[in-house]
């Protein structure tokens, strides 16, 4: 397939205020896009489109707003023209590792809103000009897709329906002439990841893995591989791309490694102490 050429597109990129979302728009607009930036902080995202050049314009809106989603998309259509690419970045995690037992049914379910369908929202609002545009949507899911969740699953349940609905996409966006990509990140140098990992419980959770995978790498080179991928058309995008051997056995590793931590002693006396450290239960469910 002849590569997508970036020069004279338009792209809506959600969060992109900052980190990964900023460097995709920043690199585009380098390679002659027009991009408009949404952020949920209008005066943020107007300052970041400012920062990335001429042709990038800042869109405040919540992406678990439907309203506000078609509403902004309206906005770019006007402003820029149409879009060809939209990319439903936006994400956020929950405030400290928590067990499914206890953490807070309000925190849970605010992490899904955004990540699932925050990108739901989008994808929705974005699409009718992907059809028309025979353009691209990307949904940015992560290696939480296919990695055990423990102490973080509302955020990998999340990842997990946005590689099943950048999936669905695909193959329905097919007879349109448009496209869909997933877009796998591992750990990459944001707020987001930075946060995580000033966590009381961080140094015992990395632990438990490898150092090789949880080597972090910059949004810039994050962004680099989203536009391969991009500009290739491709189904699925993983950044570093040796996670994508991860995936392709995910059914052979996964009972494995999830059955290492059922028995491994670090990992269920890290479980017990995250129990006993979120007392933020919701009243119906708390213990009796």
């Amino acid at each position: 397939m002849a590569t997508y050429d970036l020069n004279g597109k338009v792209a809506l990129i959600t969060g992109a205020a900052r980190g990964i979302g900023f460097e995709t728009a920043r690199q585009m607009h380098l390679r002659g896009a027009s991009v408009a930036v949404l952020d949920l902080d209008l005066g943020q995202a107007q300052e970041a489109a400012e920062r990335i050049g001429p042709r990038a314009i800042g869109v405040g809106a919540d992406v678990t707003d439907q309203g506000a989603m078609m509403t902004s998309v309206a906005e770019v259509v006007e402003k820029l023209g149409g879009i060809d690419v939209a990319i439903a970045n936006a994400g956020i995690a929950q405030k400290q590792f928590a067990t499914v037992r206890s953490i807070s049914g309000e925190e849970w379910e605010r992490v899904f809103e955004v990540d699932l369908l925050g990108v739901w929202r989008t994808v929705r609002a974005a699409l009718p000009q992907i059809v028309e545009r025979r353009g691209q949507m990307v949904v940015v899911s992560s290696v939480y897709a296919f990695a055990n969740g423990m102490g973080n699953s509302p955020y990998a349940v999340a990842k997990a329906g946005v590689e099943s609905l950048g999936r669905a996409l695909r193959v329905e966006l097919a007879p349109h002439g448009a496209s869909a990509s997933v877009a796998y990140f591992g750990w990459v140098d944001t707020r987001l990841v930075q946060d995580a990992f000033a966590q009381p419980d961080a140094d015992r959770i990395k632990e438990l893995s490898p150092d090789f995978l949880r080597r972090s790498i910059p949004p810039d080179e994050a962004a680099a591989g989203l536009l391969r991928g991009i500009e290739e058309r491709a189904p699925r995008i993983f950044v570093p791309k040796w996670w994508r051997y991860v995936a392709a056995f995910r059914g052979l590793i996964n009972p494995l490694l999830d059955r290492r931590m059922e028995s491994d002693a670090k990992t269920q006396a890290l479980l017990k102490d995250l129990d006993a450290k979120s007392v933020d239960l919701d009243p119906v469910s708390g213990p009796s």
